[in-house]
């Protein structure tokens, strides 16, 4: 994970996890999507080493950040900001995937001032209108387990996914990077119709969408059309680009970031 320190705060008490990868460059805030953490950035940290500062936290119940109360638009956004005012960061770029880029655009969307550009990466402006939850398997998962091999062999299909990232407990116990019920009530409340936050702002914008991701072509035509200072570029893969394309999204960003 390059050289990347792991450093917290403080947030209405309970802790709030991030990974600062250095340099002297200008700072870039990565933020992840929902079931992952802030170590999917290191790819990216790579490439714009030199650069780009980027800091990554693992978002509120997940990865080594401590569970919240409550999964609320507002509870995200004042996690950034306070993660912005504990490193003394006056403004930042913000990219984010999915979860983490409705989370950029809704607080630019709120601190413009903050905030020197927006990647958005396969996330909707858009989303979850009609249909069920889609991380509604999660309800059927368990948190923990007395040991690896049990948490393992309980979590059946969904083991590959989550193995390499599993958390050894104090008490010797191995739980998820996340719970269940936390990611889906996530979830729900991230839906919604957020096309007075994607066009609040006016700084450059970027949007990266998937050929197979969950941004329909003409909901990514209208994200550029509304939105002026934005461009969009599509990246053969899936929704979870930041591993699925992680090579290419990392260059895309950088050839993002040399024009501002």
């Amino acid at each position: 994970m390059n050289d990347a320190i792991r450093s917290e705060l403080t947030v209405d008490g309970r802790r709030l996890s991030y990974l600062d990868f250095g340099g002297a460059g200008r700072p870039l805030l990565a933020l992840h999507g929902h079931l992952s953490e802030g170590a999917v950035w290191a790819r990216l940290a790579d490439e714009l080493r030199g650069e780009w500062r980027v800091i990554a936290p693992d978002q509120r119940g997940q990865g080594e950040s401590e569970r919240a109360a409550d999964y609320s638009r507002e509870g995200y956004l004042a996690d950034i900001e306070a993660l912005l005012d504990h490193l003394g960061l006056e403004k930042v770029v913000l990219l984010g995937h999915s979860l983490g880029g409705i989370n950029a655009y809704q607080f630019a969307a709120r601190h413009p001032e903050r905030v020197e550009a927006i990647v958005d990466v396969e996330a909707p402006v858009e989303l979850g209108l009609e249909g069920p939850n889609p991380l509604a398997f999660l309800l059927d998962l368990p948190y923990g387990a007395p040991s690896r091999d049990e948490l393992i062999a309980a979590l059946g299909p969904a083991a590959p996914y989550f193995a390499d990232r599993l958390r050894e407990d104090a008490d010797g116990g191995w739980r998820l990077p996340f719970h269940p019920k936390d990611m889906y009530d996530s979830e729900e409340l991230v839906h919604g119709d957020h096309w007075a936050d994607w066009t609040a702002t006016t700084c450059p914008a970027l949007l990266v969408r998937g050929s197979a991701g969950v941004i329909p072509a003409e909901q990514a035509e209208w994200i550029v059309a509304r939105r002026p200072g934005t461009v969009a570029v599509e990246l053969v893969g899936d929704h979870l680009l930041p591993i699925s394309a992680a090579d290419e999204l990392a260059a895309t960003v950088r050839e993002f970031l040399a024009t501002l």
